[in-house]
């Protein structure tokens, strides 16, 4: 199936993806990163997969499907010849062990319904040891086992299991998959529809939070997108995923196949800044406390991604098993991304801590030692070149963007000085904070057509620069912002949408072959600068195309291929969610300025 004909749940350690239909496809257990025990989506179904839909020749996709108001519990509807069957996917908050609950039953009429599961365990290798045990199956490879447990008898064959049952309306058949360590006994049985119940008003609650906050004519997207962000947050350390698959194609076919289900610091910057803006304090509360466990030690030694519990080691390697999605190779897991340089994430750890506290969280003594020790190390390192945010695997460049993060790491420490009485040398904050600004102006920008540019000396463009009024670099009305943005569209626009930066050359700054579909963050970044500067009408023009990308359950990954007219890229891409947020909150105001005025304008 298509990337987007995929709909997510999870219970906040990890998430499922289930098609159209009706297949469980990908499941990693039990954190988003563990190896999955469902691996067809980077395979076939002998990777493993739990498919539940009508009987009958073929896999039928759904007749509709939708999330119950509010939550991240999914519904499944066929219609056939003989009467409408449903299936409630969802995964209950975690108590003992992670569980997925799959409710069966028909609507109305009579159906034929049908179930198969293939468990497989470490991404599709290992075909695990099956036996019925109480009634129930279980399955046992190396560290692993889960329990399935169905009203339903299923019989074995072909290493996977199956059932054919007549249903009629009001018949209800619960299945429920339980993981836990194969050492461990096996958990206590949860019940499915009381588990349903607490699930269902868990996500409700959580949403009636940010109602105070959401005032916007597109409420219905950004509370989608909110709790997808909850759904891809590791709830026992408040660390953040970037997506919750591995080696989603950014070109379908190509190489650009990367694992994204860790903690970037600059997506999860991001993500909080969203979160704190629909009054998700509690939230900023836990990131920032995974923050400081994470980022503990030399200043030096800080990585630009971390596990979900804050572990440094993420070696990459390939599954030469595993086909890749739509035959993209190789599958990766881990990343060596992580040992970049890239100097973004100082200035985005210091703009999250500051925003932070702007936005009511607590003072702690040991953010700020830590933000000075960062703030030691990036004195003495700002004017290095860096693979800079779209981890280039090229070679190191002065990037512009990196170099206005530099000087965002200075610009707000000297907040936090100036507006909470924090200690430090803020006169040397003061200067360096000048001499960056003037260096960028002077080698990042290009008078002939009136841009900034990619890097030092370079012609190339990039998205990253429509960033530079957020940070407060320049003021939204300063005449190179709006050069710089008209330039991006004229140079990096592709159908409508926008390119991160140029690739279709020999030498890309990306050192990759291949090309990528249009990527979704920078798309609504532009809408957003677009607003800026006064073009509103523009702006909500590409909003809102940019809404009708979502898939039928309100979705995005990471990118657009209008090549092909579909998404591409690790699905769903927090990174595609939160500009989506912020893009409505700034359309909805009547104040053009820059989201984050509030931390120039102690008024705003």
């Amino acid at each position: 199936m298509r990337i987007e004909d995929y709909a997510i749940i999870g219970d906040m350690q990890s998430a499922a993806l289930v098609g159209r239909d009706g297949s469980v496809d990908w499941l990693c257990l039990p954190r988003f990163d563990s190896p999955a025990c469902f691996a067809a989506l980077l395979g076939d179904e002998r990777n493993g997969h739990w498919w539940i839909g009508p009987a009958g020749p073929g896999r039928q996709l759904s007749t509709r499907r939708r999330y119950r108001e509010d939550t991240l519990v999914l519904e499944t509807e066929w219609d056939t010849e003989s009467g409408t069957l449903r299936v409630t996917d969802f995964m209950p908050p975690r108590q003992s062990a992670p569980d997925i609950v799959r409710i069966v039953e028909c609507v109305s009429g009579t159906v034929e319904a049908a179930t198969q599961i293939r468990i497989r365990f470490d991404y599709g290798r290992i075909v695990p040891w099956v036996r019925r045990n109480g009634g129930l199956l279980q399955a046992v490879g190396g560290p692993d086992s889960v329990w399935l447990q169905s009203p339903v008898p299923l019989r074995g064959g072909d290493y996977a299991h199956k059932a054919t049952f007549r249903l009629s309306a009001g018949d209800r058949v619960p299945m429920v998959f339980t993981w836990h360590p194969s050492h461990s006994p096996r958990p206590e049985a949860i019940d499915p529809d009381e588990e349903l119940t607490e699930t269902e008003a868990m996500w409700r609650e959580w949403v009636s939070r940010c109602d105070a906050h959401v005032k916007t004519e597109w409420r219905d997207a950004v509370v989608r997108s909110l709790i997808t962000l909850k759904g891809l947050t590791y709830a026992p350390t408040g660390g953040i995923v970037a997506a919750a698959t591995t080696s989603l194609p950014e070109d379908l076919g190509g190489v650009r196949n990367w694992d994204y289900r860790y903690c970037w610091l600059r997506d999860a910057t991001m993500t909080l800044d969203a979160l704190l803006g629909a009054g998700y304090v509690d939230e900023a509360r836990e990131w920032r406390e995974w923050l400081l466990r994470a980022i503990a030690g030399r200043p030096q030694d800080l990585q630009i991604m971390y596990g979900v519990a804050g572990e440094r080691r993420l070696p990459e390697m390939e599954l030469p098993w595993l086909d890749g999605y739509e035959d993209s190779r190789p599958v990766r897991i881990g990343n060596a991304a992580v040992d970049q340089f890239q100097m973004d994430v100082y200035g985005e750890v210091m703009n999250c801590l500051f925003l932070s506290r702007v936005s009511g969280l607590e003072a702690m003594s040991r953010t700020w030692a830590i933000q000075r020790s960062l703030m030691d190390y990036l004195e003495s390192h700002w004017d290095e070149p860096d693979e800079g945010l779209w981890e280039v695997r090229g070679p190191r460049r002065h990037f512009v963007h990196s170099k206005v993060m530099a000087w965002v790491a200075a610009d707000r420490s000297i907040r936090q000085v100036e507006r909470f009485g924090q200690s430090g040398p803020v006169d040397r904050w003061r200067a360096l904070r000048d001499r960056i600004h003037a260096e960028v102006l002077e080698k990042g920008y290009d008078p002939a057509r009136n841009s900034f540019t990619q890097s030092y000396g370079s012609r190339e463009l990039d998205a990253s620069l429509l960033l530079i009024p957020h940070t407060g670099f320049l003021p939204v009305d300063d005449p190179r912002v709006a050069g710089t943005i008209e330039a991006v569209e004229r140079e990096l626009m592709y159908d409508g949408f926008l390119m991160r930066y140029p690739i279709a050359q020999e030498n890309s700054v990306d050192g990759l072959t291949g090309g990528e579909g249009a990527f979704l963050a920078c798309s609504f970044w532009l809408a957003e600068a677009r607003a800026m500067v006064g073009r509103r009408r523009e702006a909500v023009e590409l909003f809102e195309r940019l809404l009708s990308l979502r898939n039928d359950v309100g979705l995005l990954a990471e990118e657009w291929d209008p090549r092909y007219g579909r998404q591409v890229g690790n699905f769903p891409q927090a990174f595609s969610h939160v500009p989506l947020i912020h893009t409505a909150h700034s359309l909805s105001r009547d104040d053009p300025r820059p989201r984050q005025a509030h931390l120039f304008d102690e008024s705003y």
